[in-house]
């Protein structure tokens, strides 16, 4: 199929397919999934500006389906995510004029496709240590006989750091009765901005870097995490869409053709968090980075599209 936009051809059972995917991602994890769409896109030889555009708009439709559904679970925080909306926004505008300075350069997918590989594979070995050595803690502690967890048991190792990051009691602090934490607003300001940055950046609604966050730096449950992320992501990812748009970055068309797919894949992702504690998902999400960056290798290094 032939989308005139971006001067691309591509089969639109591939971007349903990649689509649904994303979606289902997407409600499990509360991510965007462009760790998966951008490098998808790329590898059927849209350019990054393009994959990084059209990624934003298709996963503001697919967010909204599936915050809805993890708000009906009671997963979402509605204040910490207008609050982190604010910052995230600057940091998309941010991240997007960072690719049209690198579009002028002539060099745009080089470098994007080198931070993305760097980005995803450091979060995917982070969040594995992390969330084996947890559930190895939880396993130590049933083999001493002590009371079990119920599924939405959320310990962490990082819990220590989290503590102590939190000791940073600089004014304003911000108490989030939802979540459970009192936290200084900068915090989350600091959270939110860089998420966005990689947002308007690399695409998509960086879940990959706001979820872990939000988990290891905010302390905010995992379960909670995902909700309120996917919220937060429909405010920014709205802004980044429009901000990309004007800047001749977004396919309209292929961005429709994959929230086919994601609207289902939303709502099969959101259910099933009910079913898994905190540390499972996290250690879920390990191999999925993983995934994005081998494509982004692959494309970069034989210039091959998939």
């Amino acid at each position: 199929m032939w989308f005139p936009i971006s001067h691309a051809h591509i089969n639109p059972v591939y971007l349903v397919m990649i689509g649904f995917l994303i979606g289902v991602l997407g409600g499990f994890f509360g991510v965007g999934g462009s760790f998966i769409a951008g490098p998808a896109l790329r590898a059927v030889g849209l350019d990054w500006n393009f994959a990084v555009g059209t990624d934003l708009a298709h996963i503001v439709g697919k967010s909204v389906v599936a915050a809805k559904r993890h708000r009906a679970l009671g997963n979402v925080d509605l204040r910490l995510g207008f609050i982190m909306a604010i910052a995230t926004i600057g940091g998309a505008e941010f991240g997007a004029q960072l690719i049209e300075m690198l579009k002028r350069r002539g060099n745009v997918n080089f470098v994007v496709s080198i931070v993305s590989i760097v980005i995803y594979t450091s979060i995917s070995l982070f969040m594995g240590w992390e969330s084996w050595k947890t559930l190895a803690l939880a396993r130590k502690r049933a083999a001493a006989g002590e009371a079990g967890t119920s599924k939405r048991a959320d310990e962490s190792a990082f819990t220590h750091v989290t503590q102590a990051i939190h000791r940073w009691r600089v004014p304003p602090l911000i108490h989030l009765p939802e979540s459970g934490v009192t936290i200084s607003l900068w915090l989350i300001f600091l959270v939110a901005f860089i998420g966005g940055l990689f947002s308007g950046f690399l695409g998509g609604g960086a879940g990959y870097i706001r979820m872990p966050s939000m988990v290891y730096i905010l302390g905010i449950p995992t379960h909670l995490a995902v909700g309120t992320d996917l919220f937060e992501i429909i405010i920014s990812a709205s802004y980044g869409t429009f901000s990309h748009a004007i800047k001749g970055n977004v396919d309209i068309l292929i961005a429709l053709v994959m929230n086919t797919g994601a609207a289902v894949g939303a709502q099969l992702g959101a259910i099933s968090t009910q079913y898994f504690p905190g540390p499972k998902i996290r250690l879920a999400f390990v191999p999925l980075p993983l995934v994005g960056a081998v494509i982004v290798i692959y494309t970069l290094l034989t210039g091959h599209k998939l």
